[in-house]
């Protein structure tokens, strides 16, 4: 299985299996039998159980497949409103274990799965032929919607699962000093923690040092360097984000 190197914000490279084309197809057929069972659903209700077919009656083509797509709307933002909900994935993509993910290392945005959603357009033409030959082609099985917001599908079969590797003791009684830090997602806090762990192995006071400002510059936090050292600033960010998240062992 191919790997991605994502390039974080403190410049270090985490590899992450990519999702293969495989794997990627089976949950876009899962999801598309999620929107097929809603068509089936939302016309037998309209037309069935309530009776609503008269409605249609006398009205012009263009009218009747106004209501059509009024009928049929969710199917059209089923990818954008479930990936933005559920961190990058679908019904189809949590079956399959992927997700979408940005290759600078953060969590990706509504605007990302936006972009997505629109090239999907054209990835899906010629009966999805073209999306297919970009994941060919592409290094990263990235299709033209992935390029174009810079984000990757990857695995996470036999991986350990993003919020396991942010996990920190706590007492019961432990008192938190920044609340600011549920403005970070559980994938920036991996990738602090992982940094951190890391540049403690080999004594990198330039990575500590560097990824201290970094996170009192995302927190927007001032901090007396004569009260509380950079390591144990960086300890407290972890411990803290554990306490509010209720991320514990």
């Amino acid at each position: 299985m191919s790997q991605i190197a994502i390039n974080t914000s403190q410049n270090v490279n985490i590899n992450f299996n990519i999702a293969g084309v495989g794997e990627r197809m089976l949950a876009f057929i899962i999801d598309l039998l999620i929107k097929v069972a809603y068509a089936v659903i939302i016309f037998y209700l309209f037309f069935n159980v309530f009776d609503l077919g008269y409605l249609l009656t006398g009205l012009d083509q263009w009218s009747v497949m106004a209501v059509y797509i009024l009928l049929t709307f969710p199917i059209y933002i089923y990818p954008v409103v479930l990936e933005s909900l559920m961190e990058g994935q679908t019904p189809g993509k949590k079956l399959m274990k992927i997700r979408v993910v940005k290759i600078d290392g953060y969590q990706a945005s509504f605007g990302d799965y936006l972009i997505r959603w629109m090239f999907r357009l054209i990835d899906t033409s010629a009966v999805g032929v073209i999306g297919l030959i970009s994941m060919i082609v592409s290094k990263n099985n990235q299709r033209l919607g992935d390029i174009a917001s810079g984000t990757a599908v990857i695995s996470l079969k036999n991986n350990i699962n993003i919020s396991h590797t942010i996990l920190e003791n706590i007492h019961e009684d432990y008192i938190p000093s920044f609340p600011q830090v549920i403005a970070l997602s559980d994938n920036d806090m991996r990738i602090i923690k992982d940094n951190y762990t890391k540049a403690l192995k080999v004594d990198d006071r330039q990575i500590i040092s560097k990824l201290s400002d970094k996170i009192k510059s995302i927190l927007k936090l001032e901090i007396d360097p004569t009260k509380m050292t950079e390591r144990q600033f960086i300890n407290v960010v972890i411990k803290d984000y554990n306490y509010y998240t209720g991320k514990d062992n």
